[in-house]
């Protein structure tokens, strides 16, 4: 059990610091309102999205079921993935960042299940509401996944002489993003940097198993 803590409590802590934060955006925040904390470059910006990471969209209702309904089958098997990982003792690093891909992935799993029966529907003149009277803003599998973090950078106007997009406004990094989404890139992209420390010693005990002679 003890080989199983650390990715556990990597999934709790970044399952709850993701929900505690888009609860206190949802019940604080209207559509649209912002905070700047470090100038242009950092801003806590709400929005929502139907469909997928860093607010793409994803063929209106039955495509936003049929994400979510996805998302699950997906994360069923990422979960899974972790668990036999650890098991066979596969590296540590690997172990952690596919937690980290399950635990983004449930939190937004969370949000497009359930935000949709918990909360009233954010505006932009007021924040939402916990468990209205009248009910949640939609149904089972069809909430919005909350978003807030914007990195505009670089926020500029491209060159008249570029052969495409000239004259066009240019913002650097423009996608809306959560924790949520944070955990699944850094995950993705830190598998795809050490993938060769990773699978090194899975490679070298099938090549050399333990239980074969080797002779000379």
């Amino acid at each position: 059990m003890k080989a199983y803590f650390k990715p556990f409590l990597a999934i709790f802590l970044i399952l709850l610091a993701d929900q505690v934060l888009k609860f206190w955006i949802k019940l604080n925040m209207s559509l649209g309102q912002e905070f700047h904390i470090l100038g242009d470059w950092f801003i806590i910006h709400f929005t929502e999205n139907n469909g997928m990471a860093f607010g793409m969209e994803f063929g209106g209702e039955t495509g936003k079921l049929a994400l979510t309904l996805f998302r699950i089958v997906a994360v069923s098997a990422i979960g899974y993935g972790v668990v036999h990982l650890v098991k066979h003792k596969y590296h540590r690093g690997l172990i952690l960042n596919v937690a980290l891909i399950f635990a983004g992935a449930m939190g937004n799993i969370i949000d497009s299940t359930f935000y949709g029966m918990i909360f009233s529907e954010s505006t932009y003149f007021q924040p939402a509401r916990l468990f209205p009277v009248e009910g949640g803003y939609s149904s089972l599998f069809h909430g919005k996944v909350v978003d807030m973090f914007y990195f505009p950078i670089i926020d500029g106007t491209i060159p008249q002489w570029s052969p495409i997009w000239s004259g066009e406004n240019f913002v650097f990094f423009r996608p809306v993003f959560n924790i949520a989404d944070a955990a699944i890139s850094i995950g993705v992209i830190a598998i795809l940097i050490f993938q060769k420390a990773y699978f090194k010693e899975e490679k070298q005990e099938n090549i050399y198993p333990h239980n074969e002679i080797i002779e000379e």
